[in-house]
């Protein structure tokens, strides 16, 4: 499942997201964000639903960054891409 995040985007509502997209589908997620403040975000959603796991099953998150080339109002861009499993 792909969630885009942007600088607005709430990191409790996205970690809630994350972890309801996990359990659903008993995979990965993977997070896109364009810019510095939707990268934050994703980070601190992430951190945030790192410890909601923990702490409700003891499992941990992990996280694989890398980069994804998406269209944007027509032109190419590099989005930071995190690929969000639990262990």
């Amino acid at each position: 499942m792909l969630l885009k995040v942007s600088s607005k985007t709430e990191p409790k509502k996205l970690a809630g997201a994350i972890l309801g997209a996990m359990r659903e589908n008993g995979g990965s997620v993977e997070l896109q964000a364009i810019g510095a403040g939707a990268v934050n975000q994703a980070v601190k959603a992430v951190a945030v639903a790192h410890r909601i796991m923990d702490e409700d099953d003891g499992r941990k998150i992990k996280v694989i960054p890398g980069f994804a080339d998406v269209e944007l109002r027509d032109r190419q861009v590099t989005a930071v891409k995190f690929t969000v499993f639990a262990s």
